[in-house]
């Protein structure tokens, strides 16, 4: 019942998330990494805010204290980057955070991470899910957390200040101060607050929050930084005249912006701005990864400044191991998630809030200034996004139409050419491109569509709706 996708391992609490399959995945880690000879480096967990979350991450550490691994427990609700910047920093072999990320509130999971806190691959994820297949439940071994506590097997950790510490020692707080930047903060219920706002303060914002309390339920929208779940964010900027807002969703992994105008700032453009930032304002070299559901203006921007974009599938795994082999400046995803050259290999939210906190504070502009500068350079670029969800029997029918068949609808436009190598992607010769994939997290089939009109990017997606029956 286990099963890794792009993000982890993530299930409905009671149905698939349950005590009895977590026990399961910690034993299968634990005899993985007792045949690996690595047991002694130790395991970094920690948890979010969402239901079981806590409790999920002490059953889990039973089991690891009880094999003989030596547990470092972040014993506060944390940050996913939080959890990847400890394993990086113990320099432990793997970890894992007890968290669903923007899933809706009945879901929870795990994502593990390996050496240097990056995203697990699919390697490793597979061979969890074949130890998970040969670990028998009599074989579980048990040990109550108070006495992995007094055994020194579990080890209590709070490595919340060095990571802000780090996030302040890669921006610039000097020109932020002098900024002095009105910025609202929506957690949306999740776990960024404390380090975001200890952040932002300490470079002298003027910060305000809403949406910070404890909320299991999210306060009943998806935790996921979006036009509509942004609505309450985007009506305080505009009425209490803020420079910025900014949304994190529930693990803090990843953000959406809603600029001075009350614009919801799409993640394509925020990595367009960033990485347009990083070259022209602060002069840095080196290319840029995203994977093939994110907007090709990178592609246009990268090009412009003699460097290179590189595409890769979907899962930020991918964009990290790429930025690695080539060096590149900036990765990024469509869904809002980030990271920049020098800091974790994974996705950070609170540290790409920062770095667009500075970007205003060393331009001098506006967002929306910024953006139209960058269109007006290279042109507009727009996106639709849908996703449909689908039944088992529905699931079976689009993978023969897709990818046994390979049929596509026929969209009038002249194609440059076709790529199966994550969902069926789609190439214009206009420079547009359509893609339709599976999610590796739920059972959705997500459509993504880019063209240079929003008439033609809502008619192609409209075209591949209809010719897909959803």
């Amino acid at each position: 019942m286990i099963k890794f996708g792009t993000g982890g391992w993530r299930a409905i609490i009671g149905e698939e998330f349950t005590r009895e399959n977590l026990v399961i995945l910690a034993q299968a880690i634990a005899d993985m990494m007792q045949d690996e000879k690595i047991s002694h480096l130790g395991f970094v967990i920690g948890y979010d805010r969402r239901f079981l979350s806590d409790k999920a991450a002490g059953w889990f550490s039973e089991i690891l204290a009880a094999n003989g691994i030596t547990v470092f427990f972040i014993d506060r609700v944390a940050p996913t980057p939080l959890v990847m910047y400890a394993v990086k920093n113990f320099n432990t072999c793997y970890g894992a955070a007890v968290t669903a990320s923007h899933n809706p509130a009945d879901y929870n999971g795990i994502k593990i991470f390996t050496r240097g806190g990056r995203d697990a691959t699919e390697a490793v994820t597979g061979k969890i899910e074949e130890y998970i297949g040969k670990t028998a439940k009599e074989n579980i071994k048990f040990m109550a957390f108070e006495d992995g506590i007094k055994k020194g097997l579990i080890k209590i950790i709070d490595p919340m200040n060095d990571y802000i510490d780090t996030i302040i020692s890669m921006i610039d707080t000097q020109a932020i101060k002098e900024r002095k930047l009105k910025v609202l903060l929506d957690p949306m219920f999740g776990v960024s607050k404390t380090s975001l706002q200890t952040i932002l303060v300490t470079a002298r914002c003027e910060v305000d929050i809403i949406n910070d309390r404890h909320d299991t339920l999210f306060g009943g929208r998806l935790p996921s930084p979006s036009s509509h779940t942004l609505q309450r964010l985007r009506d305080m900027v505009v009425e209490k005249g803020y420079d910025i807002g900014i949304g994190t969703d529930g693990d803090a992994d990843r953000l959406g912006i809603i600029d001075e105008k009350g614009n919801f700032i799409h993640p394509n453009s925020i990595l367009a701005m960033l990485y347009y930032y990083l070259l022209k304002y602060k002069g840095w070299k080196g290319g840029v990864v995203r994977n093939v559901a994110t907007t090709h203006l990178l592609d246009k921007i990268a090009k412009a400044f003699g460097e290179e974009c590189y595409e890769v599938p979907v899962g930020f795994k991918n964009i990290s191991s790429m930025m690695e082999e080539k060096s590149a400046l900036l990765g990024g995803e469509s869904s809002g998630g980030l990271t920049i050259r020098g800091h974790i290999k994974g996705k950070d939210g609170i540290f790409a809030a920062s770095l667009l906190i500075e970007l205003l504070s060393i331009t001098g502009m506006k967002l929306s200034d910024l953006l139209n500068e960058i269109h007006g350079q290279f042109g507009n670029f727009y996106f639709a996004e849908a996703d449909f969800r689908y039944m088992d029997k529905d699931r079976e029918r689009l993978i023969r139409v897709l990818y046994k068949e390979k049929r596509i609808p026929d969209f009038n436009i002249k194609i440059k050419n076709i790529s199966y190598s994550d969902g069926v992607k789609i190439y214009f010769e206009s420079g547009g491109w359509i893609i339709v994939r599976f999610s590796g997290t739920e059972p959705l089939l997500r459509v993504f569509c880019e063209m240079n009109t929003l008439e033609d990017a809502d008619g192609v997606s409209r075209k591949m709706k209809e010719f897909l029956k959803l």
